[in-house]
Protein backbone atom coordinates (compact mmCIF):
# COMPACT_ATOMS: atom_id res chain seq x y z
CA UNK A 1 0.00 0.00 0.00
CA UNK A 2 1.47 3.36 -1.08
CA UNK A 3 2.25 5.89 1.62
CA UNK A 4 1.90 9.63 1.18
CA UNK A 5 5.03 11.77 1.53
CA UNK A 6 5.31 13.45 4.91
CA UNK A 7 4.52 17.14 5.15
CA UNK A 8 7.47 19.30 6.16
CA UNK A 9 7.57 22.46 8.28
CA UNK A 10 11.07 23.91 7.99
CA UNK A 11 12.76 26.86 9.67
CA UNK A 12 14.85 29.22 7.50
CA UNK A 13 17.70 30.86 9.40
CA UNK A 14 20.29 28.40 10.65
CA UNK A 15 18.63 25.63 8.64
CA UNK A 16 18.59 26.76 5.02
CA UNK A 17 20.50 30.03 5.29
CA UNK A 18 23.05 31.99 7.29
CA UNK A 19 22.16 35.65 6.83
CA UNK A 20 21.60 35.77 3.05
CA UNK A 21 23.91 32.86 2.14
CA UNK A 22 22.69 29.32 1.51
CA UNK A 23 23.94 26.65 3.89
CA UNK A 24 25.66 24.14 1.56
CA UNK A 25 23.25 21.51 0.29
CA UNK A 26 20.05 23.27 1.35
CA UNK A 27 19.05 23.98 -2.27
CA UNK A 28 19.44 20.28 -3.12
CA UNK A 29 17.39 19.36 -0.05
CA UNK A 30 14.49 21.61 -1.10
CA UNK A 31 14.68 20.26 -4.65
CA UNK A 32 14.51 16.70 -3.33
CA UNK A 33 11.40 17.50 -1.29
CA UNK A 34 9.76 19.01 -4.36
CA UNK A 35 10.61 15.94 -6.47
CA UNK A 36 9.26 13.60 -3.78
CA UNK A 37 6.05 15.61 -3.45
CA UNK A 38 6.46 16.52 0.23
CA UNK A 39 4.08 19.38 1.10
CA UNK A 40 6.34 22.17 2.41
CA UNK A 41 6.03 25.37 4.39
CA UNK A 42 8.94 27.49 5.57
CA UNK A 43 8.10 28.75 9.04
CA UNK A 44 9.86 31.74 10.61
CA UNK A 45 9.50 33.73 13.81
CA UNK A 46 10.66 36.82 11.91
CA UNK A 47 7.62 39.17 11.76
CA UNK A 48 9.36 41.94 9.80
CA UNK A 49 9.27 40.35 6.34
CA UNK A 50 6.30 39.44 4.17
CA UNK A 51 6.02 36.15 2.32
CA UNK A 52 6.98 38.05 -0.83
CA UNK A 53 10.09 39.46 0.91
CA UNK A 54 11.13 35.99 2.02
CA UNK A 55 10.50 34.46 -1.40
CA UNK A 56 12.72 37.14 -2.95
CA UNK A 57 15.41 36.59 -0.32
CA UNK A 58 15.61 32.85 -0.97
CA UNK A 59 15.33 33.27 -4.74
CA UNK A 60 18.34 35.60 -4.68
CA UNK A 61 20.28 32.87 -2.88
CA UNK A 62 19.22 30.09 -5.24
CA UNK A 63 16.00 28.56 -3.83
CA UNK A 64 12.84 29.40 -5.78
CA UNK A 65 9.54 28.84 -3.98
CA UNK A 66 6.09 30.44 -4.27
CA UNK A 67 4.94 32.98 -1.69
CA UNK A 68 2.42 30.40 -0.47
CA UNK A 69 5.33 28.29 0.83
CA UNK A 70 6.12 30.82 3.57
CA UNK A 71 4.42 31.40 6.92
CA UNK A 72 5.58 34.00 9.43
CA UNK A 73 4.86 34.92 13.04
CA UNK A 74 3.11 38.06 11.73
CA UNK A 75 0.75 35.86 9.70
CA UNK A 76 0.17 33.60 12.71
CA UNK A 77 -0.52 36.65 14.91
CA UNK A 78 -3.18 37.89 12.50
CA UNK A 79 -4.65 34.37 12.40
CA UNK A 80 -4.74 34.26 16.21
CA UNK A 81 -6.34 37.69 16.59
CA UNK A 82 -9.10 36.83 14.13
CA UNK A 83 -10.29 34.35 16.77
CA UNK A 84 -10.36 36.99 19.53
CA UNK A 85 -12.92 39.67 20.33
CA UNK A 86 -11.92 43.15 19.17
CA UNK A 87 -10.77 44.68 15.89
CA UNK A 88 -8.54 47.63 16.84
CA UNK A 89 -4.80 47.32 17.44
CA UNK A 90 -1.95 49.58 18.42
CA UNK A 91 1.06 48.10 16.63
CA UNK A 92 4.78 48.34 17.29
CA UNK A 93 6.40 46.73 14.28
CA UNK A 94 7.30 46.96 10.63
CA UNK A 95 5.04 47.09 7.58
CA UNK A 96 4.84 43.31 7.24
CA UNK A 97 3.00 43.05 10.57
CA UNK A 98 0.59 45.91 9.90
CA UNK A 99 -0.05 44.46 6.42
CA UNK A 100 -1.14 41.11 7.88
CA UNK A 101 -3.38 42.81 10.44
CA UNK A 102 -4.99 45.00 7.78
CA UNK A 103 -5.56 41.88 5.69
CA UNK A 104 -7.30 40.30 8.69
CA UNK A 105 -9.67 43.26 8.99
CA UNK A 106 -8.05 45.15 11.85
CA UNK A 107 -7.97 48.91 12.31
CA UNK A 108 -4.51 50.15 13.27
CA UNK A 109 -5.00 52.95 15.76
CA UNK A 110 -3.71 54.74 18.86
CA UNK A 111 -7.25 55.50 20.08
CA UNK A 112 -8.68 52.98 22.56
CA UNK A 113 -7.17 49.84 20.96
CA UNK A 114 -8.37 46.38 21.94
CA UNK A 115 -4.84 45.00 21.53
CA UNK A 116 -1.26 46.15 21.78
CA UNK A 117 0.66 44.06 19.24
CA UNK A 118 4.45 44.07 19.39
CA UNK A 119 6.65 42.71 16.62
CA UNK A 120 10.14 43.89 15.69
CA UNK A 121 11.30 47.31 14.53
CA UNK A 122 14.46 49.41 14.54
CA UNK A 123 12.42 52.55 15.26
CA UNK A 124 11.44 51.50 18.80
CA UNK A 125 11.32 54.54 21.12
CA UNK A 126 10.16 56.03 24.43
CA UNK A 127 6.82 57.18 23.02
CA UNK A 128 5.98 53.64 21.85
CA UNK A 129 6.77 52.23 25.30
CA UNK A 130 4.67 54.92 26.99
CA UNK A 131 1.66 54.46 24.73
CA UNK A 132 1.75 50.68 24.83
CA UNK A 133 2.05 50.58 28.62
CA UNK A 134 -0.80 53.07 29.01
CA UNK A 135 -3.11 51.12 26.69
CA UNK A 136 -2.34 47.83 28.44
CA UNK A 137 -2.83 49.37 31.89
CA UNK A 138 -6.25 50.52 30.69
CA UNK A 139 -7.35 47.10 29.46
CA UNK A 140 -5.81 46.47 26.03
CA UNK A 141 -4.58 42.89 25.61
CA UNK A 142 -0.83 42.43 25.20
CA UNK A 143 0.14 40.29 22.18
CA UNK A 144 3.63 39.67 20.80
CA UNK A 145 4.67 37.98 17.59
CA UNK A 146 7.58 35.91 18.93
CA UNK A 147 9.58 35.29 22.12
CA UNK A 148 13.06 35.75 20.60
CA UNK A 149 15.25 38.11 22.63
CA UNK A 150 17.75 38.87 19.89
CA UNK A 151 18.81 38.13 16.34
CA UNK A 152 22.20 38.06 14.62
CA UNK A 153 24.91 40.22 16.24
CA UNK A 154 22.65 40.68 19.29
CA UNK A 155 20.16 42.88 17.43
CA UNK A 156 17.14 43.34 19.76
CA UNK A 157 14.18 41.16 18.85
CA UNK A 158 10.53 41.07 19.92
CA UNK A 159 10.90 39.89 23.50
CA UNK A 160 13.51 42.58 24.20
CA UNK A 161 11.07 45.23 22.95
CA UNK A 162 8.33 43.79 25.16
CA UNK A 163 10.51 43.82 28.30
CA UNK A 164 10.10 47.49 29.34
CA UNK A 165 6.36 47.38 28.66
CA UNK A 166 6.08 44.26 30.78
CA UNK A 167 8.10 45.83 33.60
CA UNK A 168 5.88 48.93 33.64
CA UNK A 169 2.53 47.13 33.48
CA UNK A 170 3.36 43.89 35.30
CA UNK A 171 1.64 42.02 32.46
CA UNK A 172 3.27 39.41 30.23
CA UNK A 173 2.34 39.25 26.55
CA UNK A 174 0.94 36.21 24.83
CA UNK A 175 3.66 35.14 22.41
CA UNK A 176 2.20 33.71 19.20
CA UNK A 177 5.43 32.49 17.55
CA UNK A 178 7.46 29.35 18.17
CA UNK A 179 7.54 27.53 20.56
CA UNK A 180 3.80 28.25 20.89
CA UNK A 181 1.80 25.35 19.52
CA UNK A 182 -0.53 27.98 18.02
CA UNK A 183 2.18 28.86 15.50
CA UNK A 184 2.55 25.23 14.47
CA UNK A 185 -1.21 24.69 14.29
CA UNK A 186 -1.51 27.78 12.09
CA UNK A 187 1.20 26.41 9.80
CA UNK A 188 -0.59 23.05 9.62
CA UNK A 189 -3.81 24.85 8.66
CA UNK A 190 -1.83 26.75 6.03
CA UNK A 191 -0.51 23.44 4.65
CA UNK A 192 -3.83 21.63 5.02
CA UNK A 193 -2.04 18.79 6.83
CA UNK A 194 -2.26 16.89 10.12
CA UNK A 195 0.32 16.77 12.91
CA UNK A 196 0.70 12.99 12.72
CA UNK A 197 1.85 13.21 9.09
CA UNK A 198 4.19 16.19 9.54
CA UNK A 199 7.85 16.71 10.41
CA UNK A 200 9.31 19.97 11.73
CA UNK A 201 12.95 20.81 11.01
CA UNK A 202 14.84 23.44 12.98
CA UNK A 203 18.14 24.48 14.50
CA UNK A 204 16.82 25.74 17.83
CA UNK A 205 15.83 23.37 20.63
CA UNK A 206 14.00 26.13 22.52
CA UNK A 207 11.77 27.24 19.64
CA UNK A 208 11.58 24.88 16.64
CA UNK A 209 11.98 21.56 18.42
CA UNK A 210 9.96 22.50 21.51
CA UNK A 211 7.16 23.77 19.25
CA UNK A 212 7.13 20.44 17.44
CA UNK A 213 7.16 18.44 20.68
CA UNK A 214 4.27 20.46 22.10
CA UNK A 215 2.23 20.08 18.91
CA UNK A 216 2.88 16.36 18.54
CA UNK A 217 5.06 16.48 15.42
CA UNK A 218 8.05 14.37 14.50
CA UNK A 219 11.11 16.59 15.06
CA UNK A 220 14.44 16.94 13.29
CA UNK A 221 17.22 19.04 14.81
CA UNK A 222 20.02 20.24 12.53
CA UNK A 223 23.31 21.40 14.01
CA UNK A 224 23.97 24.07 11.38
CA UNK A 225 22.53 26.90 13.49
CA UNK A 226 22.28 27.97 17.13
CA UNK A 227 22.10 24.61 18.94
CA UNK A 228 25.21 22.57 19.72
CA UNK A 229 25.07 18.86 20.53
CA UNK A 230 26.37 19.51 24.08
CA UNK A 231 23.18 21.47 24.89
CA UNK A 232 20.91 18.43 24.63
CA UNK A 233 21.58 17.44 28.24
CA UNK A 234 20.16 20.77 29.43
CA UNK A 235 16.68 19.89 28.15
CA UNK A 236 14.17 17.28 29.36
CA UNK A 237 12.97 16.60 25.80
CA UNK A 238 14.81 15.26 22.76
CA UNK A 239 14.31 15.62 19.01
CA UNK A 240 13.41 12.44 17.13
CA UNK A 241 16.38 12.87 14.80
CA UNK A 242 19.61 14.89 14.74
CA UNK A 243 21.64 15.69 11.62
CA UNK A 244 24.61 17.98 10.93
CA UNK A 245 22.59 19.87 8.28
CA UNK A 246 19.54 19.43 6.03
CA UNK A 247 21.65 17.94 3.24
CA UNK A 248 22.29 14.93 5.53
CA UNK A 249 18.62 14.24 6.35
CA UNK A 250 17.73 10.71 5.22
CA UNK A 251 14.40 10.10 6.99
CA UNK A 252 12.20 11.91 4.45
Amino acid sequence: MATHPKSVICDIDGVLMHNNQLIPGSDRFIKRLEEQGNPLVLLTNNPAQTAKDLANRLDSAGITLPESAFFTSAMATAHFLRHQQGNKAYVIGEGALTHELYQAGFTITDINPDFVVVGETRSFNWDMIHRAASFIANGARFIATNPDTHGPAYSPACSALCAPIERITGKRPFYVGKPSSWMVRSALDHLGCHSGDTVIIGDNLNTDILAGVQAGLETILVLSGVTHIEELDKHPFRPNHIFPCVAEIDVL
